[in-house]
């Protein structure tokens, strides 16, 4: 088995062998990545940003088709979010009244009602926050046509922002013969928002 760490920084080797190796079906493993990394709560850790990133390097060289990982992925963190939010509705009330006080659950509730627009669409763009906020939007009840508008918004961009930025930089030699520190970088570059958060919320 592949140590998780050694895929997300070194993503580009791993990718380079399943093209040699299985070519076509890179793009159902990629597809399942980002669907699972998005559309299961638990698994947050899963890579995303810096895959789009590598993929996106692939896609420049004209190893895998950047039309079909944008289209793709873009159906893989829709359909992502639409599984976390259904199991947060459905499934999520039940498990958390027995941790959550009922004040709250409705104060969640209350939150994703009024703000849940921006949030959905932001947490696209933060590593474990855009994993746990399709989840919190359901257990919430946000109003699923406007949870399905936002997170379609914000998969589009997310998916969009970080491919095309792998397809025009991801090849420059900078980038290539350090790419294993730039995909630090783009994990810890993702993370200030939510450090920014927390410590605003810890302020207040």
């Amino acid at each position: 088995m592949i140590p998780l760490i050694d895929f997300i920084i070194h993503a580009d080797k791993y990718i380079d062998l399943m093209i040699v190796n299985y070519g076509f079906l890179v793009y159902i493993f990629v597809f399942l990545i980002i669907f699972i990394e998005t559309g299961i709560v638990i698994f947050p850790f899963l890579p995303g940003d810096s895959l789009l990133f590598v993929l996106g390097a692939f896609a420049s060289r004209g190893e895998l088709s950047l039309l079909v990982l944008i289209i793709s992925l873009i159906i893989a963190a829709f359909v992502g979010n639409i599984t976390n939010y259904l199991i947060g509705r459905y499934l999520g009330k039940k498990v958390f009244s027995r941790f959550i006080k009922k004040k709250h659950m409705d104060k969640t509730e209350a939150y994703y009602k009024k703000y849940g627009d921006k949030t959905i669409v932001l947490a696209r763009f933060v590593p474990i926050i855009r994993t746990i906020a399709p989840f919190v939007a359901g257990v919430g009840e946000m109003p699923y046509p406007r949870f399905l508008s936002f997170s379609l918004i914000g998969s589009f961009l997310w998916v969009i922002i970080f491919t095309i930025a792998g397809f025009f930089f991801g090849n420059a030699p900078i980038v290539k013969n350090n790419l294993s520190l730039f995909i630090i970088a783009i994990i810890l570059v993702s993370l200030i928002p939510a450090v920014v958060e927390y410590f605003r919320v810890k302020k207040d």
